[in-house]
């Protein structure tokens, strides 16, 4: 596959983490226009290394049940360009104990190789992806209570760079 891979992301937990970053002022954040009360939690620099994938060769991909909102007030807040966004059904239950996006995300990669960034993925979805997905895959499980790290990047990075990014 020449496709240059796509990186898929989600918001709530690795983009916007459930505690305050370190170093965050004490004190409740002031009103956000957007009315989200974790919208503060947004890292810029976050843009800046997500940017940096895009340089090594991956494509940005929304997958997140923020959908075409997270163009709207997700990206401007990272200097990220608008990105595709991936559409989720109606019904979010797969009764087969995988994450309800990781059949509509392999569907939508069609083949093509890619990086999931999620909070709540499991190893049944990466065995599942292994086993159905014709493409390279990362199934990356970032912890939704520090959001996305130096080494959650550099393992993305390294998976961009790497010969055999199933590794």
């Amino acid at each position: 596959m020449s496709e240059r891979p796509l990186v898929f992301l989600d918001v709530d937990g690795p983009l916007i983490p459930f505690r305050e970053r370190p170093g965050t002022p004490p004190g409740i954040p002031p009103a956000d226009p957007s009315g989200h009360p974790l919208i503060h939690r947004l890292d810029p620099g976050d843009g800046a290394r997500l940017m940096g994938l895009m340089g090594l060769g991956g494509d940005l991909v929304w997958a997140t049940t923020w959908m075409e909102t997270a163009n709207e007030i997700v990206a401007p807040r990272l200097g990220l360009p608008r990105l595709p966004v991936v559409p989720f059904p109606d019904d979010l239950s797969t009764g087969n104990g995988l994450h309800w996006k990781t059949v509509p995300l392999v569907n939508w990669a069609a083949g093509r190789s890619f990086v999931w960034l999620d909070d709540e993925v499991t190893e049944a979805d990466s065995r599942w992806i292994e086993d159905y997905h014709p493409g390279r895959a990362l199934v990356h499980r970032v912890d939704p209570f520090t959001g996305l790290t130096g080494p959650d990047f550099d393992r993305v990075e390294q998976w961009l760079r790497g010969p055999d990014p199933r590794r």
